[in-house]
């Protein structure tokens, strides 16, 4: 059901972080992580690596860490 909500939000949104999955969908990083793995092997999610912006460094890992729903 939550890989279900995933894909929704990936669909119609088509990229988020990973804090933003993790606040809307009330789940935990590493659970999301795992989710968000399957989709890539299957072809439908890409993750596309943030760059810290070589500032404060107080960007929080999750907060740059992104995803895209690449699937037609």
């Amino acid at each position: 059901m939550i890989l279900t909500q995933l894909q929704n939000h990936l669909k119609t949104h088509r990229r988020a972080s990973l804090a933003e999955l993790e606040h809307s969908l009330k789940v935990d990083a590493d659970a999301l992580r795992g989710m968000l793995g399957k989709l890539i092997q299957k072809g439908r999610v890409c993750k596309i690596n943030g760059k810290a912006c070589g500032g404060c460094h107080s960007c929080a890992p999750e907060a740059i860490e992104f995803y895209e729903w690449t699937a037609h």
